[in-house]
């Protein structure tokens, strides 16, 4: 049987790069629109891996482009509506694109993560079992690992340069940054598009842990919604009938690369191990799982 093609760094004959990021390949259409090219790169830890993953980049601009469609009413998106069939490309650059590649407006970007948690998890987990708290916000005592929250938390970080790691920040700190009217709408919407989601997938059995929204500014000054939305790669996906308060709940994301990596003897410093195969195999079941449960009739 042969091979899975798969995309790992996209080079286009005619279109101009104007950045390679962890998963995506930006490119300059004209002064208002770009193509961004969802690429099958896995990163862990801010740092890319090796190996791609077959079907991922496909499934993350599905995923984004079903809820970009649903969550209109909440906040405007970074969609043009636009074809790629105008656009300068080789015929095997078409094939290579089709379905992992829109062409969007160009904002201005804010530089915020605006993450939201809705569970006690990963950096969160650890904050709280070292302060009591999530990124200064207090919490009641005695929740164990993977508790769900009293209410979602908005808990926003920095934007690190590529290489870095992004890194929490106070909400005082985001007013400082982008001003106090952008900081609450940030996340205002944020926590909106989360109650949204968080409702959605719930009833087709999947919990959202948490999740990361980035955010641009139109020539009108209005918020619009950018990058990926509420995808495996940007959110952690957990099967509501296995979850469990005090473990590690199994996941449709990511985590399960990482926590392979964890057991490895690597700094998570580039250049990153390569994944066996049964690894990559599973890890891409799990995105299409996802897409599938997200996208398909609720099952209660």
């Amino acid at each position: 049987m042969d091979p899975i093609p798969t995309v790992h760094t996209t080079a286009l004959r005619h279109l101009k790069l104007l950045h390679r990021g962890k998963v995506r390949d930006i490119y300059e259409l004209d002064a208002a629109h770009m193509l961004i090219v969802t690429t099958d790169r896995l990163s862990a830890f801010d740092v890319v891996l090796p190996d791609p993953i077959p079907h991922k980049g496909r499934v993350l601009t599905e995923i984004s482009e079903f809820w970009f469609a649903r969550t209109r009413a909440i906040v405007p998106n970074q969609l043009s509506g636009r074809s790629l069939d105008a656009l300068p490309l080789e015929p095997d650059e078409r094939q290579m694109l089709e379905g992992r590649a829109v062409i969007v407006r160009r904002l201005k970007a804010l530089p915020i993560e605006a993450v939201v948690r809705g569970y006690l998890i990963g950096s969160g987990w650890k904050d709280y079992q070292r302060t009591g708290s999530v990124c200064g916000i207090a919490l009641p005592s005695g929740l164990e690992l993977a508790s769900r929250l009293p209410q979602p938390l908005f808990t926003p970080a920095s934007k690190a340069p590529a290489g870095q790691h992004d890194e929490n920040i106070s909400y005082a700190e985001v007013e400082a940054t982008i001003g106090a009217v952008n900081a609450a709408r940030i996340r205002d919407t944020s926590l909106a598009l989360y109650d949204f989601a968080a409702a959605h997938a719930r009833e087709r059995g999947i919990i959202i842990a948490d999740t990361k929204f980035e955010f641009g500014l139109d020539e009108q000054g209005q918020l619009t919604l950018i990058d990926e939305v509420l995808t495996p790669d940007s959110s952690r996906f957990w099967p509501a009938d296995t979850y469990q308060v005090g473990i590690s709940p199994p996941s449709f994301d990511k985590q399960f690369v990482r926590d392979y990596l964890e057991t490895l003897d690597w700094n998570k410093q580039p250049p990153a191990p390569t994944l066996p195969a049964e690894i990559v195999r599973k890890t891409s079941e799990k995105y299409r799982e996802a897409l599938a449960r997200l996208t398909g009739p609720a099952t209660r």
